[in-house]
C-alpha cells in the first residue's frame, strides 16, 4: 500500500516539465533528499512540495528548450525500458544508478577517439560499465562485445546519448603525442656504469668468428655454411671481472647493411685482418663505417701463426686509412694474434678493457628501456623472436614495446646463453618472445606506456608502407630470362627472397636490387623469414616472379602448386650462389652444369641410440624413395638443418639399395646425430643436364 503513496522522479519530472537529472538535483540541494537514478521514488508529501517550490519559483525552469526536454524525456523513458528489461534485483537497479550518476562527468564535453576503439575503451572513456555501452549499441542494431572494435560513426551515436560530441583524432598529433612519450626523458645523463658493446669486423674469412670463438670458448664458425658468418650474433662474456658485449658481424660484401648496424649500435670496434692476406674491400670498408660512426678501432691481425704472415705489412697498409699503429708513433691499437694457437688473446683483451675504462661509458638503468634489433626470425612453435641489444634502461618482463612497425608485449626473456630472465640491463643482449610480427634487422625499439599505446603506433608506421602493383606475362625462369630480356617482353624480374633470418633477408634483398642493369630491373616484391608456402608461390605466379630460399625450403604444398603454376623456387644455403646464378641469368651466360632432383622425403618417427654407432632413425618413406648413394638434408620446421650423405640405410636387419614410399626403414646421416622425431629428411641426387637451347 505503501507504493500507492509515492512517486517516481521521472513522472514527476515530466509533470513540472524538466529533466530527471535537474530534479534529483533539486531533491539533494533542497530538501536533502538522495535519489540514485529517474526511477527511484520519493514520498507523496515531498512531491506535494516540490510542485509548491516550482510553482513559487520564475518561469525560467519552464522556459527550457523544448529540444532539452525532448531529449531529456526520451533519455527518461530510454533508461525506464532498460529497468523493466532488467530486473535483477536491487544489486541490478543499484548498477544502472550509478552509472547515471557519472553522466555528469561527460555532460557538454568533447570526447576524442581514434577512427575505431574497442567497446571496452569507449566505456572506459564514457566513464560507463562496458555492459551499459553493449546494450546501448544493442539498441542502435550493432551486436558487438567487449572486446570487439567498432567505427567511428556507431561510436559518435552512442557516445551523442550520453550528450557529448564525439571528435576524430587527428592521425598527426596522435603520433607526435605518442613520440614525445617515446622520447620522455631522453635528455637525461645516465649516472650508471654500462658494460661495452664490442662488434667484431673485417673482411670475408678474416678469422672474425673464430677469434670470437676463442674468446667465448665455444664453437661457432663450424654451424656456420662454408665457414662463413651470415647471421649477426651477440654474446655477452666476462673478461676480468668486466662484463663486455660481443657482436659478430658477416664479411662478405652483401651484408654491407648489417656491418653499418654493428658499427651504430657499437662502443668498440675489433677490425681483424687477417696477417697473410692484408687490407681488403671489405676491411676498408669496416674502417669507413667506424669513422662514420666515430669510435675507437682495436686492429687484430689474425694469422699471425701463418707461414706467409706479415704483420708490418697490415700495419703499413693502415697508414693508408689514416690508422697509424701506436708502435709506429700513432694512435691505433694493434695486436697480432692467432686465434688458432691463442697467442695474443689476453693482450687484445686487456686493450679492449682499458679502452673501455677510457670511454666512461654510462647508462641511465631506471628509464624506460630502448634499443635496437640485432636479429630476428619465426620460429613455428613460439613465433616471432627477435634479438634486441638493450643501449638504455631496463627492459623487464611484461614491458609493451614498438619495434619499427611492429608492436607487443614481452611473454618471455632469454639470455644469451638460453637461460630465461625477468630483467635486462643497458648492454645486455637478449632474446623476446611475444612480438605481433617479425620485425626488420636494425629496427630501434622503444619501451611504451602500455600495449595500445605500441599498437596505435604500429599501425601508423604501418600505413607508410603500402608498395606494388604487379605485371603479368609469360612464366620467368633463369633459363629462359636473357631471351626475354632480347625479345623486350621482361623489363622487371620480380624476386620473392625467403630466408631462415631476418638479416639474411635484408642482405639477400639488398644484393639483388644491385644487380639491375638498364636492360633488366630486379624487383624483390616480398621478403620473409620462414619456409615457402602455399602463399609465397600462389604470390609469385600472379606478379611474374621467381622464388629465392635461402637456408630454407618449400613445404609440400609450395612444391605442388609451384610445378602446377610452373613457378621457380631457387634454393641456396650460401649467399655467392644465390647473387652468381641471378646474375648469370641476366647476361645470359646460364650454364648449368648439374641439376638437383628430389627422390623423395622421409619423415624420422623413432630415435636409438647404438653405442660406438651413432643416432639411428626408424623412419617411414613419405613420397619418392631414398637410395644407399642419395645426398640428404635434414629439414626441422622447414629450416635447413644440415646437409650430409647417408652413412647406412637398412630394411629390417638388411642393407637396402634403395626403399620406396609407404615402407618403412633405418638410416643414419654421415656424421649428424642430432636427429629428433618429426624431421624430414629430403633426398636428392645432383643430376647433370645439358644447358636449354632457347
Amino acid at each position: 500500500m505503501n507504493d500507492l503513496a509515492k512517486v517516481r522522479i521521472y513522472e514527476l519530472a515530466k509533470e513540472l516539465e524538466v529533466s530527471s537529472k535537474e530534479l534529483i538535483n533539486v531533491l539533494f540541494e533542497e530538501f536533502s533528499i538522495k535519489a540514485k537514478n529517474h526511477m527511484s521514488v520519493i514520498e507523496e508529501e515531498d512531491a506535494e512540495l516540490i510542485k509548491e517550490l516550482y510553482s513559487d519559483e520564475n518561469s525560467g525552469l519552464k522556459d527550457s528548450k523544448n529540444e532539452t526536454v525532448e531529449h531529456y524525456e526520451n533519455l527518461a523513458n530510454e533508461d525506464a525500458n532498460k529497468v523493466i528489461i532488467r530486473k535483477r534485483g536491487r544489486k541490478g537497479r543499484d548498477e544502472l544508478g550509478n552509472g547515471n550518476n557519472s553522466v555528469e562527468a561527460i555532460d557538454d564535453e568533447v570526447v576524442v577517439i581514434d577512427s575505431t576503439i574497442t567497446v571496452k575503451d569507449l566505456a572506459d572513456t564514457l566513464k560507463r560499465p562496458y555492459v551499459e555501452v553493449i546494450k546501448q549499441l544493442i539498441f542502435i542494431g550493432v551486436m558487438a562485445g567487449m572486446n570487439q572494435e567498432i567505427d567511428f560513426a556507431t561510436a559518435e551515436k552512442v557516445i551523442e546519448k550520453y550528450g557529448a560530441l564525439a571528435v576524430l583524432k587527428d592521425v598527426e598529433e596522435g603520433k607526435i603525442a605518442e613520440d614525445e612519450d617515446i622520447e620522455d626523458n631522453e635528455s637525461e645523463v645516465g649516472t650508471d656504469k654500462k658494460p661495452a658493446v664490442v662488434t667484431v669486423m673485417g673482411h670475408v674469412d678474416h678469422g672474425k668468428t673464430s677469434l670470437l670463438d676463442c674468446i667465448r670458448k665455444s664453437k661457432v664458425t663450424e654451424t656456420e655454411a662454408g665457414g662463413i658468418t651470415q647471421h649477426i650474433g651477440a654474446y655477452t662474456v666476462d673478461v676480468n671481472g668486466e662484463k663486455i658485449t660481443f657482436l659478430d658481424t658477416p664479411g662478405h660484401e652483401a651484408f654491407t647493411a648489417m656491418r653499418a648496424r654493428g658499427a651504430q649500435i657499437t662502443d668498440i670496434v675489433i677490425l681483424v685482418v687477417a696477417a697473410d692476406d692484408g687490407i681488403m674491400p671489405q676491411t676498408e670498408e669496416a674502417i669507413n663505417h667506424c669513422k662514420a660512426a666515430k669510435v675507437p678501432i682495436i686492429v687484430a691481425i689474425n694469422k699471425i701463426d701463418r707461414p706467409g704472415a706479415n704483420p708490418d705489412k697490415v700495419k703499413q697498409e693502415l697508414t693508408e686509412f689514416g690508422l697509424v699503429a701506436e708502435d709506429w708513433g700513432g694512435d691505433t691499437i694493434c695486436v697480432p694474434v692467432s686465434a688458432h694457437t691463442k697467442e695474443g688473446i689476453d693482450t687484445l683483451l686487456e686493450m679492449v678493457v682499458i679502452t673501455a675504462e677510457m670511454l666512461e661509458l654510462k647508462a641511465n638503468a631506471s628509464r624506460r628501456a630502448k634499443g635496437t634489433v640485432i636479429e630476428a626470425k619465426l620460429d613455428k612453435g613460439r613465433g616471432p623472436l627477435a634479438t634486441l641489444l638493450v643501449q638504455n634502461g631496463t627492459l623487464n618482463t611484461g614491458d609493451s614495446i614498438i619495434v619499427g612497425s611492429t608492436y607487443g608485449r614481452i611473454r618471455a626473456m632469454f639470455d644469451d646463453k638460453g637461460k630465461k630472465i625477468k630483467t635486462a640491463g643497458p648492454s645486455m643482449p637478449v632474446e623476446i618472445l611475444g612480438l605481433s610480427d617479425v620485425p626488420a634487422a636494425g629496427d630501434r625499439f622503444n619501451v611504451v606506456k602500455d600495449e595500445k599505446t605500441a599498437r596505435n603506433m604500429a599501425e601508423t608506421r604501418k600505413r607508410n608502407l603500402r608498395e606494388e602493383h604487379f605485371q603479368s606475362s609469360n612464366r620467368v625462369s633463369m633459363e629462359n630470362l636473357y631471351s626475354q630480356i632480347q625479345e623486350g617482353s621482361v623489363k622487371e624480374l620480380g624476386v620473392i627472397v625467403k630466408a631462415d633470418v631476418q638479416g639474411s633477408v635484408e642482405a639477400v634483398r639488398q644484393s639483388l636490387e644491385k644487380l639491375s642493369t638498364d636492360n633488366v630491373k630486379v624487383r624483390v616484391i616480398h621478403s620473409g623469414v620462414g619456409a615457402i608456402t602455399e602463399t609465397d608461390v600462389v604470390l609469385a605466379a600472379a606478379s611474374n616472379a621467381i622464388i629465392i630460399g635461402f637456408n630454407v625450403r618449400p613445404d609440400n604444398n609450395a612444391v605442388i602448386i609451384g610445378e602446377k603454376e610452373g613457378v621457380e623456387i631457387k634454393t641456396y644455403r650460401i649467399i655467392y650462389d644465390a647473387l652468381d646464378d641471378i646474375k648469370a641469368a641476366m647476361l645470359g651466360m646460364l650454364d648449368p652444369v648439374y641439376k638437383e632432383v628430389v627422390l623423395g622425403r622421409v619423415e624420422i618417427r623413432q630415435i636409438y641410440k647404438v653405442s660406438n654407432v651413432g643416432t639411428i632413425a626408424g623412419s617411414y618413406v613419405l613420397n619418392g624413395k631414398i637410395t644407399r648413394n642419395s645426398s640428404v638434408r635434414v629439414l626441422r620446421n622447414g629450416i635447413v638443418i644440415t646437409e650430409s650423405t647417408l652413412a647406412s640405410l637398412k630394411r629390417f636387419k638388411d642393407d637396402a639399395k634403395e626403399v620406396a614410399a609407404g615402407f618403412e626403414c633405418g638410416l643414419s646421416v654421415e656424421k649428424f646425430n642430432d636427429i629428433k622425431e618429426g624431421d624430414i629428411i629430403e633426398a636428392f641426387i645432383m643430376e647433370e643436364v645439358k644447358p636449354k637451347l632457347v
